[in-house]
């Protein structure tokens, strides 16, 4: 073989060094939004994001790869995240690449029992973000539920922020110090990809000790925080009218539907023990039997209960729905029992913050107002 031979042909190289420059070229930058825990208005901050990011003329893409937001226990997707990204976003991309992977009890159980196969859905993954990421100056990809969710099957948001070479957002709830625990154990688990915090729905209460305190204690420790988004009403819950459409439920007293919801107590004590409970939360709405006249009476001497949810398809006495309207106490009905009525209820408040675009535009304004955007997008 003579020399000529055996050397390489540098226009060979050139050219496969520029089709690398190229394709590296076309690399989407790619933004994770985690969570510490569900219901912290992870979707709204990703759709927020990427419509300030689209404003600011990039052509952005979503992703969500686990599909935790199901109303069925099947593996029908019923993810209502991937479908408002899709109606925001003005995105023609199909759901199966959307969201790859449904993350329903049944999967779960599956995985468990090793039916599924870790390293054939990172690959399911990975091609389904290729495809969605072509052509692309970003991505988005939503996080599932908590940030550890998915690691049964190699696919927590670490793991997928590693496939996809994504720096990481996350959001944190904020009422404690102790809540910074939670938020320097998934800053550990991210690592150098961790590209900041963003505290939402922060109360007044909360706030000072946040600032002067915590975001310092974090930042010490090389922690960024981007953002501290104060608690805004229409973000925190749902209307009474919504939740009563939502369960199907009939209303058995008119007054009070405006109000918002954030949070349900189960009526299933004593009287006693049920009116200390219920003295001590706010926001919510009381659901129990509506044989329960006991508890009835409990829920509308407290000033924290926005609404009654009474179920099993019981109606109560007429001095509870005089003294519920006097009071301006909605009454709901449901003919479900009151596990069911409960795991339905928990579903609808917990995904209360993202319900369509109105929403998602609030949280865009206050990203606006009350983070560092451009060094989220950087």
């Amino acid at each position: 073989m003579t020399d000529t031979d055996s050397a390489p042909d540098p226009t060979d190289a050139d050219t496969e060094n520029d089709t690398e420059t190229t394709a590296a070229d076309r690399d989407a930058d790619t933004l994770l939004v985690a969570s510490l825990a569900e219901s912290t208005g992870k979707t709204a901050i990703a759709l927020a994001l990427a419509r300030l990011a689209q404003e600011a003329g990039d052509n952005v893409g979503y992703m969500k790869p686990k599909g935790t937001r199901l109303q069925s226990n099947v593996g029908k997707t019923l993810d209502e995240d991937p479908l408002l990204a899709r109606e925001v976003l003005g995105l023609e991309a199909e759901m199966h690449d959307l969201e790859p992977v449904v993350y329903s009890p049944t999967f779960i159980e599956q995985a468990i029992r090793g039916r599924e196969e870790p390293d054939d859905l990172r690959e399911r993954v990975r091609e389904a973000f290729e495809t969605l990421a072509a052509d692309r100056d970003r991505m988005f990809v939503e996080g599932g539920g908590r940030y550890d969710v998915g690691g049964i099957v190699d696919l927590a948001d670490a793991d997928i922020a590693d496939l996809f070479d994504a720096r990481v957002l996350l959001i944190a709830p904020y009422e404690v110090p102790a809540d910074v625990d939670d938020v320097i154990a998934a800053a550990d688990r991210f690592g150098a990809r961790l590209a900041g915090v963003v505290f939402n729905d922060v109360s007044d209460a909360a706030f000072d000790g946040l600032e002067t305190d915590a975001i310092p204690f974090l930042e010490d420790r090389g922690i960024p925080v981007r953002g501290v988004l104060p608690n805004e009403r229409e973000l925190s819950g749902v209307t009474v009218a919504e939740l009563a459409d939502e369960l199907g439920a009939e209303t058995l007293v008119d007054e009070g539907q405006d109000a918002y919801v954030e949070r349900f107590a189960v009526g299933a004590m004593g009287a006693d023990s049920a009116l200390r409970r219920f003295r001590r939360t706010k926001n919510a709405a009381v659901i129990t039997g509506g044989d329960r006249a006991e508890i009835h009476t409990a829920a509308l001497e407290a000033p924290g209960v926005r609404c009654l949810i009474l179920t099993g398809g019981h109606r109560p006495s007429g001095a509870i729905l005089g003294q519920a309207s006097e009071k301006g106490v909605p009454i709901l009905a449901v003919r479900t029992d009151t596990l069911a009525t409960v795991e339905r209820a928990e579903d609808v408040i917990r995904s209360g913050r993202t319900r369509d675009a109105e929403t998602v535009d609030r949280m865009r304004r206050l990203l606006a107002d009350h983070a560092a955007v451009d060094a989220i997008l950087e």
